[in-house]
C-alpha cells in the first residue's frame, strides 16, 4: 500500500508494563491477557491518515529487561517517535522513566517526539502513580501524556495518531529534512486517485505483531531506516503469522545487515 510517509517508532519502559500488548492492541484490536517477556524486539505495522494523508507506522517493540538495554538502545537510532511507558499501579516503573528518558535523548535524534503513556489505568483501584504525577513529569520533561489501557482500548489509539500528529507538525515546520531518513521518516508517494481517508485520524490497519520473541540469543542491530523498511515489505507478507525463531533471525540480519550476540 502507498503512502506519503513513513514513521518509526519505538516502544520503551519497564519489563512488564504493557508495551507488546499497547502495540497488539493498536494493530489488531485486541488483548492478549497473558503475553510472554519480549526477547529482543518485535515488530508491527498500521497504516493511518493524517491531514488526510496516509501515514504508515512502523513500530518497534523493544525488551524492557536490563540485560536487553544494549540492544534496546540500538533501536534509538532512526527513530521519529518513541512511546515511553510505565505501569501506574507499579511506582517502580514511574521511577525508573528518568533513566529510560535518559537513554532516548542520548542515543536518538534531539528532534524525536515522546509520548508518555500511563498504562493499565483500568486498574485505578490499585493505583501507585497519581495522574497528576504523570502529568507533571511529562511537563518537565517536554513529553506528550497520556494514560491508557490496553485491555479496553482506552486512548490506545490516541497515543499513536497523537505522536504521529506532532512529527507530521514537525515536518510541516521544516524541523526535519525529510530526505535524511536518519531521522526516522521517509518520503512515500501516493497512487493518483488513493485517498487517504476522511478524517485526520482515520486508519487502516496493515499489519499486525509479526516479528516475534527471538529465541535464538543472537539479533540484530539496525543500521539503516530504508533496511528497516525492506524488513516491514516482507513482514507485511506474513500477514499475522508467527516467525520461527531461525526464520527471523535471518529477516532481521537481512533488515539491519549487522547482528549482536547478547551478552557480547
Amino acid at each position: 500500500m502507498s503512502y506519503a510517509y513513513l514513521f518509526k517508532y519505538i516502544i520503551i519502559g519497564d519489563t512488564g508494563v504493557g508495551k507488546s500488548c499497547l502495540l497488539l492492541q493498536f494493530t489488531d484490536k485486541r488483548f492478549q491477557p497473558v503475553h510472554d517477556l519480549t526477547i529482543g524486539v518485535e515488530f508491527g505495522a498500521r497504516m493511518i491518515t493524517i491531514d488526510n494523508k496516509p501515514i504508515k507506522l512502523q513500530i518497534w517493540d523493544t525488551a524492557g529487561q536490563e540485560s536487553f538495554r544494549s540492544i534496546t538502545r540500538s533501536y534509538y537510532r532512526g527513530a521519529a517517535g518513541a512511546l515511553l511507558v510505565y505501569d501506574i499501579t507499579r511506582r517502580e516503573t514511574f521511577n525508573h522513566l528518568a533513566s529510560w528518558l535518559e537513554d532516548a535523548r542520548q542515543h536518538a535524534n534531539a528532534n524525536m517526539t515522546i509520548m508518555l503513556i500511563g498504562n493499565k489505568c483500568d486498574l485505578s483501584h490499585r493505583r501507585a502513580v497519581s495522574y497528576e504525577e504523570g502529568e507533571q513529569f511529562a511537563m518537565e520533561h517536554g513529553l506528550i501524556f497520556m494514560e491508557a489501557s490496553a485491555k479496553t482500548a482506552q486512548n490506545v489509539e490516541e497515543a499513536f495518531v497523537k505522536t504521529a500528529g506532532a512529527i507530521y507538525k514537525k515536518i510541516q515546520d521544516g524541523v526535519f529534512d525529510v530526505s535524511n531518513e536518519s531521522y526516522g521518516i521517509k518520503v512515500g508517494y501516493v497512487v493518483p486517485g488513493q485517498s487517504g481517508g476522511a478524517g485526520s485520524s482515520s486508519s487502516q490497519v496493515e499489519a499486525g505483531v509479526v516479528a516475534a520473541e527471538v529465541l535464538d540469543p543472537v539479533v540484530a542491530v539496525p543500521e539503516d531506516a530504508e533496511a528497516e523498511e525492506d524488513a516491514d515489505d516482507e513482514a507485511d507478507d506474513q500477514d499475522h503469522q508467527q516467525v520461527a525463531p531461525h526464520m527471523l533471525l535471518g529477516e532481521l540480519e537481512l533488515a539491519h545487515g549487522a547482528s549482536l550476540r547478547l551478552g557480547a
